[in-house]
């Protein structure tokens, strides 16, 4: 598995995301242009981050392995 910085952020991918000062691994369930819908798979309620809130992650491709 690869991981990528700064790249498009699509339905179904896996990213890292800083949340409340703990890095999380979140399935990204939808992505617009202005919010993106992530589920952190810990029985939570999936929650909303702005891009524009988004400054870092870390993209998961596996296809590029």
């Amino acid at each position: 598995m690869s991981t990528l910085l700064k790249e498009r952020i699509e339905s179904g991918d896996v990213i890292e995301v800083d949340r409340d000062g703990q890095l999380i691994s979140a399935l990204v369930l939808l992505a617009t242009e202005d919010a993106i819908i992530l589920d952190a798979c810990d029985d939570t309620t999936p929650f909303v981050i702005r891009r524009s809130d988004l400054l870092e992650y870390r993209l998961f491709r596996p296809e590029t392995v």
